[in-house]
């Protein structure tokens, strides 16, 4: 599990790129000390030894939201 954060957050340019398998996902929100969290959780595809295992989680909250938010619409070319 990791929580992100902004200061350590940064752009890398990669020579090998690929698209991976797509697996199943889900995400919750909790509020823990008075901060908001939005959670992302993905599961092992069934190729893993334990199908459907969470296999990474990542935490955001408000301001590596408002970091990820601005690079997305970036990326995609979203107004």
């Amino acid at each position: 599990m990791a929580l992100l954060q902004k200061k350590l957050f940064s752009e890398i340019a990669k020579e090998r790129n690929q698209i991976h398998e797509y697996t199943e996902a889900s995400y919750t929100v909790f509020s823990k000390d008075g901060q908001t969290i939005f959670q992302l959780d993905t599961f092992g595809t069934s190729h893993r030894k334990v199908p459907g295992k969470i296999s990474q989680s990542l935490q955001i909250d408000k301001e590596m939201a408002e970091v990820l938010v601005q690079k997305l619409r970036f990326a995609f070319n979203i107004d």
